[in-house]
C-alpha cells in the first residue's frame, strides 16, 4: 500500500514536469501568445534589411517595450537581394513615414524581435508603404570573425 502511494506521487511530479517543460516550450518559441492587442485590424508595411540574423515570422514589433505588431512574412527581395520582412501592424497605432526599424534581441535567450523608433515627419505610414531607415541584426560570427581578425593583424605588426 505504502509502495503504491510513493508510485503515485511520483507520477503526479513527472506529469508535473512535462506539463511544465511543454509549457516553457510554446513560451520560448513564441507559441499561441498574445496578438497585437486590437483584435485583428492591422495595416502592412515592409522593411528590408541586408542581415535578419535569426528573426522568425511571428516575432514581436515593439516599439518603447510595447507590443504594436508581430511579422507575418519574410522573404527575399528580387530586386535589391535584401531581406523584406512583412510587418502587420495594429491600426491603433500610427507611424511617421520616417520611422526606422531594427533588428534587436531581448532576454538570456535571445529573441529577436523588430524595434521601431518613431520619426519627427507628420506624413504617416500607409498601408503597403517601405520602411526605408533600417538597422540589420548583429551577427555573433561575424562580430568574432572580425575580431579575430584584427586580433591576428596586431600579433603580425
Amino acid at each position: 500500500m505504502k509502495q503504491s502511494t510513493i508510485e503515485l506521487w511520483v507520477g503526479v511530479f513527472v506529469a508535473i514536469g512535462i506539463a511544465a517543460l511543454v509549457f516553457l516550450s510554446l513560451q520560448v518559441a513564441g507559441g499561441t501568445g498574445a496578438g497585437t492587442g486590437n483584435a485583428g485590424k492591422t495595416y502592412t508595411v515592409y522593411a528590408d534589411f541586408d542581415d535578419i540574423g535569426g528573426l522568425k515570422t511571428k516575432a514581436p514589433v515593439r516599439i518603447a517595450g510595447v507590443v504594436v505588431g508581430r511579422v507575418s512574412n519574410i522573404g527575399l527581395n528580387p530586386e535589391t537581394y535584401r531581406a523584406r520582412v512583412t510587418l502587420e501592424l495594429s491600426e491603433q497605432y500610427k507611424f511617421s513615414s520616417d520611422a526606422s526599424a531594427q533588428i534587436l534581441t531581448s532576454g538570456i535567450l535571445g529573441e529577436q524581435y523588430i524595434g521601431l523608433e518613431e520619426g519627427g515627419d507628420p506624413e504617416q505610414l500607409k498601408n503597403g508603404d517601405t520602411i526605408t531607415l533600417t538597422n540589420s541584426a548583429m551577427v555573433l560570427e561575424k562580430l568574432l570573425g572580425k575580431f579575430m581578425t584584427g586580433f591576428v593583424e596586431k600579433a603580425a605588426e
